[in-house]
């Protein structure tokens, strides 16, 4: 009896959406999510991308709405969070919405199912996320930069990890040229239009 060999590479990556916005920023692009995609289907069999993302508390009014929805359309799972406005100890009204948690269930269930994982995030809380997965048997490679002032990658997450990729080292390949207009973090409010499916909205 032939048994199918399974496949030697299966890759999912996870997004820190607001992590990567302001990564590639603080280097000087924009991220061209569809060459992003495109850089990782050619490493091996993507089962999946994930992308995390803030929204206004209604999602079918915010203006990062023709985002997301392009992202849906073109290969990413993409988990969304509103965000919860309250007042700190000083009085001072501050808008909170962490994903961490939602990213880190994603991973560990589905670490079972793939060889690897790319983590798209500086973030040094994953880290203990990180040792557990490789405890798993899954390969880890973080993306983040550490070329910026100070470094976005925690010094403590790149060394957990079992490989790094600087973004910055991935501009020619997924980025596009920073326009000169103004343009606001993911998750606040901001103007764009949704140019057909094929066309990546400006952010």
């Amino acid at each position: 009896m032939v048994v199918a060999d399974r496949p030697v590479n299966r890759i999912a990556l996870f997004i820190d959406g607001l992590n990567l916005y302001a990564t590639s920023r603080a280097l000087g692009f924009d991220i061209d999510h569809r060459l992003l995609l495109k850089q990782f289907e050619s490493q091996g069999t993507l089962l999946r991308a994930f992308y995390y993302t803030r929204t206004s508390e209604d999602l079918e009014v915010s203006s990062v709405r023709p985002f997301i929805d392009w992202l849906d359309y073109n290969g990413f799972t993409v988990i969304t969070k509103p965000t919860r406005a309250c007042i700190d100890t000083s009085g001072q009204r501050v808008v909170k919405c962490s994903m961490d948690i939602d990213l880190a269930v994603d991973v560990l269930e589905l670490a079972g199912h793939v060889d690897r994982i790319v983590l798209f995030s500086g973030d040094g809380n994953f880290r203990r996320l990180v040792m557990a997965v490789q405890r798993r048997g899954v390969h880890v490679t973080v993306v983040s930069t550490g070329a910026t002032q100070p470094a976005m990658v925690a010094h403590g997450l790149r060394r957990q990890a079992d490989a790094f990729i600087d973004l910055l080292e991935l501009k020619p390949k997924i980025g596009r040229i920073v326009t000169g207009r103004p343009r606001a973090a993911l998750g606040t409010d901001q103007s764009t239009s949704l140019r057909g499916r094929g066309a990546e909205p400006m952010i």
